[in-house]
């Protein structure tokens, strides 16, 4: 039964002040050493070690990336369509409107729109050709657009706010 309380209070099964020291810092550079890591949560390295991985067993932790400068680089021209969608169509035109090149993402939502649609382009006119095609696909009735003027970053993600 002893064990049984060391392992939980070594492995907590829920997310703590340390764990989430440790993720902000991950946040910020997924590339940070162990010894960086430990110094900016205020730990040791045996400590984010095994955090690490209890977070990666449990699933918190899903997996690490790199950012290229291809993923940094802002489309000069960005927005956000809402649309309306007619039926039940929202998921068959979620999965087409991925597959065109100026569409960042998608989201479901609720409301009065059905989807928003994160675009980014090189030029207004791009911008209002791919409104014009998206405006045209079966299933969509409505839709407005809203272009994006800056971006403000919530957490370290080595992006640089977008002007």
């Amino acid at each position: 039964m002893g064990d049984d309380l060391t392992e939980s209070a070594a492995y907590p099964t829920e997310m703590d002040k340390t764990d989430s020291a440790i993720l902000t810092a991950l946040r910020r550079d997924a590339r940070a050493t162990v010894q960086e890591v430990a110094r900016a949560a205020g730990v040791s390295r045996a400590t984010v070690r095994s955090r690490m991985a209890a977070m990666q067993a449990r699933g918190d932790i899903r997996g690490f990336t790199v950012l290229t400068a291809a993923d940094l680089a802002p489309s000069p021209v960005r927005g956000l369509m809402m649309l309306a969608i007619e039926g039940a169509g929202a998921d068959r035109l979620a999965h087409r409107l991925t597959g065109l090149r100026e569409v960042q993402a998608v989201h479901s939502t609720n409301g009065s729109w059905d989807l928003i649609v994160e675009l980014g382009t090189d030029t207004l006119e791009a911008l209002d050709r791919v409104l014009f095609e998206i405006r045209r696909l079966p299933g969509v009735t409505r839709s407005e657009t809203n272009l994006l003027l800056s971006t403000r970053t919530a957490r370290g993600t080595g992006a640089p706010d977008r002007p």
